[in-house]
């Protein structure tokens, strides 16, 4: 089996930028990590290259929440 090298200028097509498509993708492989493995919809594969499959790919959605901050009395 060949495995599939993925760039971050893989990523800049389906994320603003390379880095953002990066931290997507970290976010997205530690959710299917979380996954019991036969729920998993990608089986025993390495889920880092497919979370960055899935992104680069466009299969991936995902929106930007910004982070609340305290507010200042």
């Amino acid at each position: 089996m060949r495995m599939k090298v993925f760039t971050p200028d893989d990523l800049v097509p389906a994320a603003s930028d390379k880095y953002l498509g990066v931290l997507v993708s970290a976010k997205y492989a530690r959710e299917l990590n979380a996954l019991p493995l036969e729920r998993s919809p990608y089986g025993a594969d390495k889920l880092t290259t497919m979370a960055l499959a899935a992104i680069s790919s466009g299969q991936l959605e995902y929106r930007l929440v910004r982070k609340r901050t305290a507010a200042v009395e």
